[in-house]
């Protein structure tokens, strides 16, 4: 069964089998650890990558994936997944995700299609306190914002919200000939580790708005984007002209504890 990329899934099939074994091998977990943890890969299509995930004995692996044709041809080529149950046709930002696996997921792998990455990440942190890692590849200008430190270009919205809960590093570029079909952009593969933060120290509804109308006006200093906040304390004073790509993580908290 041939199964065709389809342009409208920003389907962009990986081909390369060695790249697709080293991001199975990034996840970063061993044997021994205690319970069996489940690892949940988004859009596997033909299974590249699911191949090499399944060779990790000490995870409990479910695919899931919206595209009816690959589901076929997984079931067809994956017996011990079709078996067990553990191939989901269905799609990611649709599924509730305490249903669908009520043991959580601590670990999230996959090809992220470019078109929906960002939407992928923002469900991750609604789940945050049950997804502990994700190894995934994703377009190389989205990896590099998500890894990224303040004081850089890239360094934006998704970046302060994944950086206040997940370490995260970025491992290593894809080049476009790797794939089924070639995408326009480069691509890379990303890590992130759940850090130890479980609540932010501040009101994390104002913290989340501050932050995304500070990058809403991103060549405006705080000032004049954030001017309806301000109070001309002094706690305020040393944020009155940075813009907002200069702000780490904890810069945002004392501003957001500052503003309530």
């Amino acid at each position: 069964m041939d199964v065709k990329p389809k342009k409208n899934l920003g389907q962009h099939f990986l081909t390369d089998l060695n790249i697709a074994k080293r991001i199975a091998d990034s996840i970063d977990y061993q044997a021994g650890e205690g319970e069996k943890p489940v690892c949940l890969e988004i859009g596997p299509g033909t299974g590249v990558l699911t191949q090499f995930l399944l060779q990790r004995k000490e995870l409990d692996l479910n695919v899931i994936e919206i595209d009816r044709e690959s589901v076929e041809y997984l079931c067809a080529n994956f017996p011990t997944l079709y078996n067990e149950n553990r191939i989901i046709g269905g799609d990611f930002l649709q599924a509730n995700l305490n249903e669908l696996l009520p043991k959580g997921f601590p670990i999230i792998c996959g090809n992220f299609p470019y078109n929906i990455s960002s939407q992928i990440f923002f469900k991750i942190l609604d789940h945050k306190d049950e997804v502990s890692q994700v190894v995934c590849m994703l377009q190389r200008e989205v990896a590099v914002r998500i890894a990224n430190k303040p004081g850089t270009k890239e360094y934006g919205i998704l970046s302060v919200f994944l950086q206040a809960y997940y370490d995260i590093e970025y491992l290593f570029g894809v080049d476009s000939s790797k794939f089924n079909p070639p995408p326009k952009v480069q691509s890379a593969v990303i890590r992130l580790k759940r850090n130890g933060m479980k609540v932010l120290p501040c009101d994390e509804a104002l913290f989340r708005r501050i932050v995304k109308e500070s990058f809403g006006m991103r060549r405006k200093m705080l000032r004049n984007s954030l001017g309806k906040y301000l109070n001309g304390s002094a706690a305020q004073e040393r944020f009155l002209t940075l813009r907002p790509e200069q702000l780490s993580v904890d810069d945002f908290v004392e501003l957001t504890n500052s503003i309530s």
